[in-house]
């Protein structure tokens, strides 16, 4: 007798065609979860079945027999080294426009057929449901039967950070093709619905991070001029609890309890919208919601906050291009030893200092006057000002810092960590080493007459970078020696 309870499932198949080589994959998926979400809606009725229950992810899968080198200014889109190579595959229909770009390139780039079918990685009952409203999988206890004996749950060995890390081994020969296993991808969409309340099929592929809720409005009245321009391309604005409005004037009801990372997102229908997450106070809020969002591959992530200045020549309302991070904040210290250098994305800094240019008007010398380009030092301590000032002072100093926040090195050590492309631009909004603190009432003036200008320099930004050509934004800087072809 069999010892497991598997779908009849299609053998693995080459295929030449992109579009069909994704079909196949929401075919096995589909095919997949279907029947886990049949049988384990029968075993919440009838009882734990005789069997264990199991269905498998699929898998794209490549073999590569010549060292012959494609076009040396691609970052992605082929692998470094000849034999096979294959990922596990989740969501496809989410995936379906990235799945496509991605296994063409393969095809065009090597000149070989890629490879669908079957993968040997179970798929865990509580993601196989997920995107089932009526299905819940019960707390431990509560089935009547232990869930893990008859179903496959989440297996942290298959969920982790090996591949970006580049600390993964491969097995029986099979290099990875992806940054990310399927379960680690289900994992993180999981977190992403219950940290943001908004599904992640309303993530766009540009990401603004903020630290204030203060952008929230903006954002939303921005959207609102954009959805009554028929022209800007803009097709809705989504409000946290997955809120969709296409018409300027259709109200929003703020929700009774916000979630932890509040996310609004202008979309596109071919998802170069933009996405505003407010991360809230703190690096591991933003290690948090970069970890997952990641997963997405996002074409850019920026931030775009306040931060403290600490040159006396700088005033309240200026902007802080980071070029540089002073990494204080430690929350990625086992991921990321800090002797990594974070370098600067030339097309990223261009986008930014331009956007500033052109919302303020000043260009040259003058754009001096408002905004200063160096290191920003990030720290996970947030009243820092009242230790004793020798220690942090002198590394500050020494570093060249000219502006401290608590999340820009977070998310762009994480953006370089998961080769994602990142920047900074912050505002000041207070300078505590020059006895200029951030008072309530200074606070709410510096607020109205800011964000507004400040969160249109970071919009003015995201839609300049929709335009480059993906194999200019995505730099070599951010892939390593073996790398994953796939983005």
């Amino acid at each position: 007798m069999t010892e497991y309870a598997t779908p009849e499932t299609l053998e693995s198949e080459s295929f030449t065609d992109p579009e069909q080589a994704v079909k196949r994959l929401i075919e096995l998926y589909d095919q997949a979860t279907a029947f886990l979400c049949q049988r384990f809606s029968e075993a919440m009725v009838e009882g734990a079945p005789e069997r264990h229950v199991r269905a498998f992810y699929p898998e794209v899968r490549i073999k590569t027999t010549s060292y012959a080198q494609v076009d040396s200014r691609l970052s992605y889109g082929h692998v470094t080294n000849p034999g096979t190579h294959a990922t596990t595959i989740t969501q496809p229909r989410l995936f379906r426009s990235y799945l496509t770009q991605q296994i063409a390139l393969l095809i065009k780039n090597h000149g070989q057929p890629v490879t669908i079918g079957p993968s040997d990685t179970p798929i865990p009952v509580h993601f196989a449901v997920a995107a089932n409203p009526g299905l819940t999988v019960p707390q431990e206890g509560a089935a009547g039967f232990t869930l893990r004996d008859v179903f496959d749950v989440p297996d942290l060995s298959t969920t982790n950070d090996d591949i970006v890390n580049g600390t993964h081994v491969p097995s029986n020969g099979t290099g990875p093709l992806a940054l990310f296993t399927a379960q680690r991808i289900d994992y993180s969409l999981a977190r992403l619905s219950h940290y943001t309340a908004t599904d992640p099929g309303h993530f766009q592929n540009h990401v603004l991070f903020t630290n204030y809720q203060f952008y929230v409005s903006e954002f939303e009245a921005y959207a609102r001029t954009q959805l009554a321009d028929s022209n800007s391309g803009y097709t809705s604005f989504v409000s946290t609890g997955n809120v969709e409005i296409t018409d300027a004037e259709t109200p929003i009801e703020a929700p009774a309890k916000l979630p932890q990372m509040p996310t609004y997102h202008l979309k596109r229908k071919d998802g170069s919208g933009i996405t505003l997450v407010n991360i809230g106070v703190g690096p591991s809020n933003a290690k948090t919601a970069t970890d997952h969002i990641a997963v997405l591959r996002p074409h850019a992530w920026l931030m775009v906050g306040h931060c403290a200045g600490l040159r006396n020549t700088q005033a309240l309302g200026d902007f802080v291009l980071a070029h540089a991070y002073l990494r204080e904040d430690h929350v990625l210290d086992d991921d990321l030893p800090v002797w990594v250098p974070i370098p600067a994305l030339a097309e990223i800094q261009i986008a930014l200092e331009q956007a500033v240019a052109e919302v303020t008007e000043l260009a040259g010398y003058d754009l001096k006057r408002v905004m200063r380009t160096g290191t920003v030092a990030t720290i996970d301590n947030r009243n820092w000002e009242l230790r004793d000032q020798s220690g942090p002072v002198q590394r500050l100093s020494q570093s060249r810092a000219i502006a401290l926040d608590m999340e820009s090195a977070t998310i762009a050590a994480n953006g370089y960590r998961f080769r994602v492309p990142y920047g900074t631009l912050l505002c000041v909004s207070d300078k505590p080493l020059h006895g200029e603190l951030k008072l309530p009432g200074m606070a709410s003036e510096f607020y109205t007459t800011q964000v507004s200008r400040h969160l249109a320099i970071g919009i003015r930004a995201m839609e300049a970078l929709r335009g480059m050509p993906l194999e200019r934004l995505h730099s070599r800087k951010l892939r390593s020696f073996d790398e994953t072809a796939f983005l």
